[in-house]
């Protein structure tokens, strides 16, 4: 898990290294964090980290699909630079197999039969998956298990 001293860490890292990328992406990543921190009144825990991480990042997926779309080759291979720093400090995937089990599990425990159940099952699958799978991903996976 990376908190804010981490990155604050790795920020005079890049620094001293003259990575400029890095330096950019890092302070962009503060920016967020600190934000966030102001609106909460107070410091954030890792978990709010990691979900300001992965915030970030689906706003370089868009960005990167719209500079692709606009044509303009050397913005989208920034904003691809910068994705990358930014999903180096997101924990690994979770494999597609290891997701599967993790829904069967969650179907089981909830009782769900139908379609009509993916909220509770997503209810109580969600925490234990939180930043090592993809939202929309787990939606399908259970969508696809319960037949729906």
């Amino acid at each position: 898990m990376v908190t804010r001293e981490d990155l604050e860490k790795q920020l005079k890292d890049a620094m001293r290294a003259s990575d400029e990328p890095r330096k950019r992406t890092l302070r962009m990543i503060l920016a967020a964090v600190k934000l966030a921190e102001v609106e909460k009144r107070g410091p954030l825990d890792e978990a709010a980290v990691l979900s300001i991480l992965q915030r970030e990042v689906k706003t370089r997926q868009e960005a990167l699909a719209d500079a692709e779309r606009a044509g303009r080759a050397e913005m989208a291979e920034d904003v691809k630079i910068e994705l990358r720093i930014v999903q180096s400090y997101l924990p690994a995937a979770m494999p597609a197999d290891e997701l599967e089990a993790l829904v069967r599990q969650a179907i089981a425990e909830v009782g769900a039969s139908a379609p009509a159940d993916v909220g509770k099952v997503m209810k109580s699958l969600m925490p234990r998956i939180q930043g090592r799978a993809d939202g929309k991903e787990v939606n399908l996976v259970v969508r696809r298990l319960l037949g729906g």
